[in-house]
């Protein structure tokens, strides 16, 4: 078993609803319910997404998993597509759910279908900021730094986030 970090964003329909749906999917795939980790919500501007994408809603959980990492990654795929994002939609284009791997353990991998931990993780506020909520000081493999140092040091022109909810 490992500690899967995993981001869960969506800028389409009710949005809240969505995020609870995927958090709840995960747990109930995670052989200790109990062990789950859930930052607040944020609502966060559109990144790289078509002009006139609605903002997101993002957030990061972390739990037990006991899935390789492709199998993980096969899991989150089907969550997505169960609450309604088209396979082989545009990147970045305006969604229902995005669920990413973040990272799984200390696990490193660098295949065609994932990488961990992920790539652009340590550039992206509404990643980083959720994440520092709930585990400030991990350190991920082949990163510098802790989570909440990154995000100290981050240099992005993203606006700041805007809580939503702390419990959700």
């Amino acid at each position: 078993m490992a500690r899967a970090g995993i981001a869960l964003g969506t800028n389409l329909g009710d949005r809240l609803a969505h995020l609870r749906t995927a958090r709840d999917r995960l747990v109930s795939g995670s052989p200790d319910p109990a062990s789950l980790l859930q930052a607040p919500v944020y609502q966060t501007a559109p990144v790289a997404c078509p002009d006139g994408s609605p903002d997101f809603y993002n957030t990061v959980i972390e739990l037990e998993i006991d899935l390789s990492p492709l199998e993980l990654l096969r899991e989150t795929q089907v969550i997505e597509c169960q609450l309604g994002r088209p396979a082989g939609a545009p990147r970045n284009a305006p969604r229902v759910i995005d669920v990413d791997l973040l990272y799984l353990g200390m696990e490193r991998l660098d295949s065609e279908l994932l990488t961990l931990p992920h790539p652009r993780l340590g550039r992206r506020r509404f990643v980083l900021q959720p994440l520092a909520e709930i585990r400030p000081l991990l350190v991920l493999p082949g990163h510098p730094g802790t989570i909440a140092a990154r995000l100290r040091e981050l240099d992005s022109s993203e606006p700041p986030l805007t809580l939503v909810t702390a419990g959700w």
